[in-house]
């Protein structure tokens, strides 16, 4: 079985990390899986073809400056034409476009992810959602959460849908040193990884953090993470005083240290298609507050694994975080309940096994 990725590339996210996961396990089981990228010049993808290198994925890249290009339809269209596949298989809008473009005159089976409730799907985007879905012979939600979002809000058939959580089985591997602030080791650590964008919700971890200094004065706010809000959330943190205990290193060489020196690992998303930085606090069994949103309940059990809080409310979110540093032994507690069950639910393993039959239910379908 041949199977093409399709996906547009201008870094490395949640959606990336993803396929650098899928496509080696996939391969591992007799699968004849590649990539075909569809580049962000605007962006960095470099990084990503890098990594799919290191795990000798085939792959081809194709500039995708625009959101709309015939003629990048066109060299799409070509290229799935040239590798012969059976199934094209794509992750978010872009590639869905042009996947289901390409997919048609070369016969070949297209399978979608849909990795995100991003509020444009439940707008106007859900209508071009639906047409392309039309050309889907099955499409994979990550979550039950977004299962139901993509059937009730955004309107896709539910025959069509199949879940598929992520699967991760370590922390991402350091490519150089962990970087950012040289810390006291007696510091408590809140620690976000997250991208400076809205949906995360860093301006609320900022507005918790000036309470929780209230009872812990020495608490201090790593959030690693680029983006184009950082200058808004440095502003922020200067105007509630609390400059000195926020830190925005950015893209650090070691993320899984900085994971495993945190005191609270705090993830306050708006919305979350699923949310790979909770899997790896998971793994490195480190407590965790996030919102309970979208995605995230299915993942950190309340009260089990962590803790949940309303989205929006500083004032909850710096609550959970207290009685955790108040309560070492139940944050120790919940750390490793999440590790055990981040091992056993959300392996790679299971992923591919169940991303395979996927692709045996479409093909089988294809044929009928």
């Amino acid at each position: 079985m041949k199977v093409l990725h399709v996906q547009r590339i201008g870094g490395i996210g949640g959606s990336e990390r993803h396929v650098l996961e899928l496509l080696p396990a996939l391969r591992a089981r007799g699968i004849d899986a590649s990539f075909l990228g569809l580049d962000d010049t605007k962006a960095a993808p470099e990084p990503f073809y890098a990594a799919l290198a290191e795990r000798d994925i085939p792959f081809e890249r194709l500039p995708c400056p625009r959101d709309l290009d015939p003629r990048l339809a066109a060299a799409v269209i070509r290229a799935v034409r040239a590798i012969r596949t059976d199934i094209v298989h794509t992750h978010l809008i872009h590639a869905d476009a042009y996947g289901a473009l390409a997919s048609a005159p070369a016969r070949a089976v297209l399978v979608s992810t849909k990795h995100n409730d991003d509020p444009f799907r439940s707008g106007r985007g859900r209508y071009l959602e639906k047409l392309l879905t039309r050309r889907a012979s099955r499409v994979i939600c990550i979550t039950e959460a977004l299962a139901r979002f993509n059937r009730d809000v955004v309107g896709l058939p539910d025959r069509k849908l199949r879940l598929v959580h992520y699967g991760l089985d370590a922390p991402p591997e350091p490519w150089g040193l962990p970087g950012g602030p040289d810390l006291p080791a007696e510091t408590p650590v809140l620690v976000a990884v997250c991208r400076l964008v809205p949906q995360k919700g860093v301006d609320i971890a900022i507005e918790a953090l000036v309470r929780i200094r209230e009872q812990h004065a020495a608490t201090h706010l790593v959030v690693l993470g680029e983006g184009p809000l950082r200058a808004e959330l440095t502003e922020r943190a200067a105007t509630r005083g609390v400059a000195d205990a926020v830190s925005f290193p950015g893209r650090v060489g070691d993320v899984a240290w900085w994971l495993r020196r945190a005191t609270v690992v705090i993830h306050p998303a708006r919305w979350e298609g699923f949310g790979l930085a909770l899997l790896e606090a998971m793994l490195c069994e480190r407590s965790v507050v996030a919102s309970s949103v979208s995605s995230i309940p299915e993942i950190v059990l309340d009260g089990e694994t962590g803790l949940l809080v309303k989205p929006d409310d500083p004032a909850r979110l710096a609550e959970a975080v207290v009685s955790l540093l108040d309560d070492p032994a139940r944050a120790r507690a919940l750390g490793e309940a999440g590790g055990t069950r981040a091992r056993e639910e959300f392996s790679v393993a299971r992923m591919a096994e169940r991303t395979a039959a996927v692709y045996e239910e479409s093909l089988s379908s294809s044929r009928r």
